[in-house]
C-alpha cells in the first residue's frame, strides 16, 4: 500500500506538476507592448531588434503598438501587429490586445512592456498572469510610482541598465536586467570617409548631438547646457563645427532656432540635419554615416534610462561625452564623463543632475587634443551591446527566468495550462 504524502509535500509536488505542464509543451506567448518595430524611436528600434528573436526562439509573439500604427491590425512578418486606440499611451487597447492573443493561441500568454510602467494603468492588468515591463530608470532614486508599479504581484520587471536594476533593488524591488542592443553592422568605422561626406566637414572638428527634442521644464537632453558649452568651445576654435540631428522645433520641446540666437553662436559652426528628411524619417544607414564621420558624439542629459545612440556612435568608432549620472557613465568605453549638481524633478519625485557647462566645455577640450579618425576602444566596448550579443548573453537566461515564474503564478491560481484556448483565466 502505497503511503500518501504529506500534505506539504503534496501540493508542493502538485504545483510542480502544474508548472511543468503550463510551460513545457509551449515556451510562452508574448504580447509586446512598445511602439511600432518601424518607428523611428527608441523603442521602435528595439522592438525591431527584440521581437524578431523572440519569434525564432519558438514564442508566437505579437506586437501592440502604442505608437507608429493606427486604423487596423497588420502583419510584420509572422508577427501580427495591433494598432493604438485612443486613449493617450493606448491603455483603452493594450488588455484586449493581450485577451485576443492569449485566445488565439494555446499556453500561457506573458505581457512584456516596453515604456514607462507609470503610464500603464488599465484597471484590468492585475488579471494577467505576469507582466514584465523592461522598464527604463533615468532618476536616483527610482521614482516613487515606478517603483510601486514594478512591485505589483503579478510584475517581474526587467532593467533595461544596470543602474537601473540597483535602483529597483533598493527599492525592494527584485529585477532581471538586460541592456538595449545595437546593429553593430550597420553602425561601424568603415563609413567615416562617407560620413565626413555627407556632414562637409573637410578638416573641422565635427561634434554631433543626435537627441529627441521633447520638453521643456526640464528640458531632459539639455540642449541648452550642451550648446551653451559648445559655444564656449567654439569661441576657442574657429574650426568646430556642432551638427545637430534633430527638429528645430520639436514636439513640445526648445525652439533651438531662438536659443541659438539667444546664445549669439556663431551661425557659421552649427549645421542642422535637413529638417525635411529627418521628419520623413532616415535610414540607419545614413545616421551611423553621420556618427562615424563626427569627430566626438555629445550626449550630456539630465538622465536616460539606457541611451541607444551613445552606443552607437561608439559602435561607429566615435568617442562620447555624457552625464556621470544615471545610465549614462555605464556606456562609456570611450569618452569622458561630466560632472553637475542634483536637480529635483518635481513630476517624479527623485533626483536629475543638472550638468555643469563648464565640465562639458573641459570634456570638448580633451576631445579636441585627443582627436583621433578612429577609436578602436570604442568600437571593441560597443561590441558588447550588438543585437546577437545581447539576445544570446541577456534575453535567452532572462526569458527561461520569466517562464519558470509564469509557470509558478498558474501553478499557484491552480491553472493547468490555463482554462481556455488560451491558456489563462481572462
Amino acid at each position: 500500500m502505497v503511503k500518501a504524502l504529506p500534505p506539504a509535500l503534496a501540493e508542493a509536488r502538485n504545483n510542480e506538476l502544474r508548472r511543468q505542464q503550463a510551460t513545457k509543451k509551449n515556451k510562452p506567448n508574448i504580447l509586446w507592448w512598445s511602439n511600432a518595430p518601424w518607428a523611428p524611436t527608441g523603442y521602435g528600434t528595439q522592438t525591431n531588434a527584440v521581437v524578431p528573436r523572440l519569434s525564432r526562439a519558438g514564442h508566437k509573439v505579437a506586437v501592440s503598438a502604442n505608437y507608429g500604427l493606427a486604423g487596423q491590425s497588420q502583419m510584420w512578418g509572422d508577427v501580427p501587429v495591433f494598432p493604438s486606440g485612443f486613449q493617450k499611451y493606448s491603455q483603452d487597447m493594450i488588455y484586449g490586445h493581450w485577451q485576443a492573443w492569449d485566445s488565439r493561441n494555446p499556453g500561457p500568454t506573458l505581457l512584456m512592456s516596453l515604456y514607462d510602467v507609470w503610464v500603464m494603468n488599465n484597471v484590468h492588468l492585475p488579471k494577467v498572469p505576469l507582466l514584465a515591463p523592461w522598464v527604463p530608470v533615468d532618476h536616483n532614486p527610482a521614482p516613487p510610482a515606478v517603483a510601486a508599479w514594478c512591485r505589483r504581484e503579478n510584475v517581474y520587471p526587467v532593467a533595461m541598465s544596470q543602474f537601473g536594476q540597483a535602483m529597483l533593488q533598493q527599492a525592494d524591488v527584485d529585477a532581471l536586467y538586460v541592456p538595449h542592443s545595437v546593429d553593430t553592422k550597420v553602425f561601424h568605422p568603415d563609413k567615416r570617409a562617407e560620413g565626413r561626406e555627407l556632414l562637409g566637414a573637410d578638416d573641422r572638428f565635427v561634434v554631433m548631438m543626435t537627441a529627441a527634442n521633447k520638453g521643456t521644464y526640464p528640458n531632459r537632453k539639455a540642449f541648452p547646457q550642451n550648446i551653451l558649452a559648445f559655444a564656449e568651445f567654439a569661441r576657442r576654435h574657429p574650426d568646430a563645427l556642432l551638427y545637430l540631428h534633430t527638429a528645430m522645433k520639436g514636439t513640445g520641446g526648445i525652439d533651438l532656432e531662438e536659443l541659438l540666437a539667444g546664445i549669439n553662436i556663431n551661425p557659421e559652426q552649427v549645421k542642422f540635419v535637413d529638417q525635411f528628411n529627418y521628419l520623413l524619417g532616415m535610414p540607419d544607414t545614413t545616421l551611423a554615416s553621420l556618427m562615424a564621420g563626427a569627430d566626438v558624439f555629445l550626449s550630456v542629459s539630465l538622465g536616460e534610462g539606457f541611451g541607444i545612440p551613445v552606443v552607437e556612435a561608439q559602435a561607429a568608432g566615435t568617442p562620447v561625452i555624457v552625464n556621470d549620472w544615471t545610465a549614462q557613465p555605464e556606456l562609456v568605453g570611450d569618452g569622458w564623463k561630466t560632472p553637475g549638481d542634483p536637480y529635483w524633478d518635481i513630476g517624479q519625485n527623485a533626483f536629475y543632475k543638472m550638468p555643469f557647462v563648464g565640465g562639458i566645455v573641459e570634456a570638448l577640450e580633451n576631445a579636441y587634443q585627443n582627436r583621433q579618425d578612429t577609436s578602436t576602444k570604442a568600437r571593441k566596448f560597443a561590441e558588447h551591446y550588438d543585437h546577437d550579443v545581447v539576445f544570446e548573453q541577456h534575453w535567452q537566461p532572462t526569458m527561461r527566468k520569466l517562464t519558470a515564474r509564469l509557470g509558478d503564478r498558474l501553478a499557484a491560481a491552480g491553472v493547468e495550462g490555463g482554462s481556455g484556448p488560451g491558456g489563462s483565466e481572462t
